[in-house]
């Protein structure tokens, strides 16, 4: 059994190669059970989650394969200097159940995520889109510009944060890379005239309302995974052409869910699911121009879709 560490990962994936494997992946057949989450509670403490997404190809596969996340979500890490967000994934063999590989949860995360958003934007936003604003500055904001990047014509790229010394260090992160970025402090401003606006952080009230955005603005809501969180107003959903990663967005993600639970939104609004989108069950980017918003809570199958990637990558498979 192999170990994918964070540089084996980065080694074995890349963009937009992800991107396409995704796409295949939401058009191909491949199970996956509703995912498990377990509130954990310790007295005294911060609240924290346990997260388990399996998944595993279907019986037209080629090559089958089994895939387990396993992600823990404790709240208050950041006082201990550690992550958030911390797990693992198994790689089975599909004919045999044996373990392949053990990756780095956390990189694979956030490699698929960035993956997920940037399919979703090939789809909905404009296709000249050259302004994108990032609204967050965790680990997860330079792999959503680099994925972008990889879709879009991208030449404008504002980094905002509460601290504007993190949003400094995302551009400095970039910049390694050989990507040019600023950071910002103005966020109604920049929302106003982006045509891309990824949110990735751990908002428990909008940060992006709806009427800021223009006519062909493509919103992308990547951080709130729970009911207690929320990126963007229920004016935003009035407003776009809505598209979810899976039902789990409608049911007990952040932003939907929760403008669904208090009556602001309706489920029957939503346009489609990624699923949708990939297999053209659905519009992509209105004809003529309009608003448009991806809306991801997580999906086991990118997951094994990115774990299958780097592991036939790695062994040449």
């Amino acid at each position: 059994m192999r170990l994918f560490d964070a540089a084996a990962l980065d080694g074995a994936l890349s963009y937009p190669s992800l991107i396409d494997i995704l796409d295949d992946a939401f058009r191909s057949e491949v199970v996956a059970p509703k995912r498990g989450q377990y509130q954990i509670e310790r007295p005294g403490e911060d609240p924290a989650v346990l997260l388990t997404m399996p998944a595993w190809t279907g019986p037209g596969a080629e090559k089958p394969y089994i895939g387990t996340k396993i992600l823990s979500v404790f709240f208050g890490n950041g006082k201990r200097n550690l992550p958030g967000v911390l797990g693992a994934y198994l790689l089975m063999d599909g004919a045999t159940g044996m373990p392949l590989a053990v990756m780095d949860g956390n990189r694979l995360t956030l490699w698929r995520t960035a993956a997920a958003s940037a399919l979703a934007s090939r789809y909905l936003s404009n296709p000249q889109a050259s302004h994108m604003l990032m609204v967050g500055s965790g680990a997860l904001a330079p792999f959503i510009v680099k994925a972008h990047r990889a879709v879009r014509p991208l030449t404008d790229i504002a980094i905002w944060a509460r601290r504007p010394e993190a949003a400094e260090a995302v551009v400095v992160e970039l910049a390694k890379d050989g990507i040019a970025a600023r950071a910002t402090t103005d966020l109604e401003g920049e929302a106003r005239t982006a045509d891309i606006i990824s949110c990735a952080t751990n908002a428990t009230a909008p940060l992006i309302h709806g009427h800021w955005l223009k006519r062909d603005a493509h919103l992308d809501l990547i951080g709130a995974f729970t009911m207690q969180m929320r990126e963007a107003d229920a004016d935003a959903l009035h407003r776009a052409h809505v598209v979810v990663d899976s039902a789990k967005a409608i049911e007990e993600g952040g932003d939907v869910a929760i403008a669904i639970a208090e009556g602001s939104y309706s489920a029957d609004k939503v346009a489609g699911t990624l699923a949708d989108l990939c297999h053209g069950r659905i519009g992509g980017h209105p004809e003529g121009g309009g608003i448009t918003l991806f809306k991801s809570v997580g999906v086991a199958l990118e997951d094994l879709a990115a774990a299958v990637a780097a592991w036939e990558h790695g062994t040449g498979g």
